[in-house]
């Protein structure tokens, strides 16, 4: 068997070397293999036929194999470069791969959409792989949005991209596609290597947009925008104007090794960073991706799904977290643990939530992520007391939630935020040293507390969920 794949593996990398030689010969292109993301090929690199009417593809509503991304600025039949790249891989890694979720941030309503308007956006990847592909949303539209032109590549400083790296993604082969209102649409696979840690820029382009916009709010990442069609560009001159908010762009994945998987954390603002460095990556989830990075763990993937002002119970700052579980969590690729981190803005709202109300919450998130096959690492809530709405009544909820958290037996594992974050001085409040200056958002070091306090054996739940037992 050893020998079959062997004799695979070269076949396949002389293939690959045949396609590179021809495509130089008839264009002139430099073809490099994929084993970098910025190694790729050039900006303007040609699409498949299928593109060529321009209109807009079809969002794929099922798991249908699409067109590979090309590799080369050669014409070729869609498909052909990413067979012999996924062939490739294959055959010398002897084993099958599968996509895992990098990125990830949770949808909201952002307001109304711009015509004409182009967003190049950040996004810091999690979990290495190959064959990127990113998710787009129009999950709070109210009619099909259209993106005629997307790319994807590597930021150099600001708005511009590291040269080179620049690279257009399709849709089912063709470069513009059609998101209908409350969907979401899968790009095509890009070939070659993105590596963990990536600041990875995606620029996108909608020529109608109407009607509320969907994307997170509270990205604590710059991003830019510019009127027209700037996407293919790599440099920053047309890029003048700048957001703190992630437009219509849902989720980054890639494949990686079968073993390798990813954690969510559905949370609110504290998981979304707010009182964290803008620009510098360092919200709890951002530390915890490069602790699992260090130790070389089978999680390594970290979705954040946080969003400010969130509840576990009801509506308002974005659906409630058992309202968005699905989308947000469940539908992502490769996810083996939900981190469950909410309730304080609950309990803080004085709305008459009581402790066996959020317990109840609790228990249907886990139960509902466990009969995916998900296991659920809960987290007690942090300190507030020095906040506006901190009342005595509103602790002693948290006091009881907590101590379910911590001993209901619903969870997999528990991470005590609570101990982490608390003055010993003052059980109620949070350590000075760990405070952002609110009472109850953390700073860096207390999100790096946060992250350090994670069981990481805990997320990789080798034993599988609490339903398989």
């Amino acid at each position: 068997m050893r020998d079959q794949l062997t004799r695979a593996a070269a076949l396949a990398a002389v293939l690959l070397t045949a396609a590179a030689a021809t495509a130089s010969a008839t264009n002139g292109t430099t073809v490099v293999p994929s084993t970098a993301f910025d190694a790729a090929a050039p900006a303007g690199a040609a699409v498949p036929r299928a593109a060529a009417s321009g209109q807009p593809a079809l969002a794929q509503t099922t798991a249908v194999q699409p067109a590979f991304a090309q590799t080369t600025g050669a014409q070729r039949a869609p498909g052909q470069a990413g067979s012999l790249h996924a062939a490739s891989v294959r055959a010398a890694s002897g084993a099958r791969s599968h996509e895992v979720v990098t990125w990830g941030a949770s949808a909201d309503r952002l307001g109304a959409g711009t015509p004409d308007r182009a967003y190049r956006l950040v996004v810091h990847t999690s979990v290495a792989g190959s064959d990127a592909r990113i998710r787009l949303t129009n999950a709070f539209g109210d009619r099909p949005l259209t993106l005629d032109s997307v790319w994807a590549g590597v930021q150099g400083s600001g708005a511009a991209l590291r040269p080179g790296t620049n690279r257009r993604l399709t849709f089912g082969g063709a470069t513009s596609v059609s998101v209908p209102a409350g969907r979401t649409v899968l790009s095509d696979p890009l070939p070659g290597r993105l590596p963990a840690g990536t600041d990875l820029v995606v620029s996108l382009h909608s020529p109608d947009a109407a009607g509320p916009a969907t994307g997170h709010g509270m990205a604590m990442q710059t991003s830019c925008t510019t009127q027209g069609d700037h996407t293919a560009e790599e440099g920053a001159g047309h890029w003048t104007s700048t957001t703190g908010s992630w437009f219509y762009l849902d989720s980054v994945s890639v494949r990686t090794a079968p073993r390798t998987a990813a954690v969510v954390a559905l949370g609110d603002s504290i998981t979304d960073g707010w009182h964290s460095s803008t620009d510098l990556n360092r919200r709890w989830p951002d530390y915890l991706a490069r602790r699992l990075g260090q130790a070389h763990a089978g999680v390594q993937g970290v979705a954040n799904e946080g969003i400010s002002g969130n509840k576990v119970l009801a509506d308002g700052a974005g659906q409630s977290a058992r309202n968005r579980l699905d989308r947000d969590v469940l539908s992502q690729p490769g996810v083996r643990t939900v981190f469950l981190f909410e309730g304080v803005n609950d309990i803080k709202a004085h709305t008459g939530v009581t402790a066996a109300d959020m317990i109840a919450g609790y228990r249907e998130i886990a139960a509902r992520a466990h009969a995916a096959g998900k296991c659920v690492v809960g987290a007690t809530v942090g300190p507030f007391k020095g906040w506006g709405e901190w009342d005595q009544a509103a602790e002693s909820v948290r006091q009881e939630v907590n101590a379910f958290l911590r001993d209901s037996g619903d969870f997999d594992a528990v991470t005590d935020f609570d101990r982490v974050l608390r003055s010993p001085y003052d059980a109620e409040r949070i350590l000075p040293f760990l405070d952002g200056g609110d009472h109850l958002h953390p700073n860096d070091k207390g999100m790096q507390a946060m992250a350090d306090a994670v069981d990481l054996t805990a997320l990789d739940c080798t034993g599988g969920p609490n339903s398989a037992h």
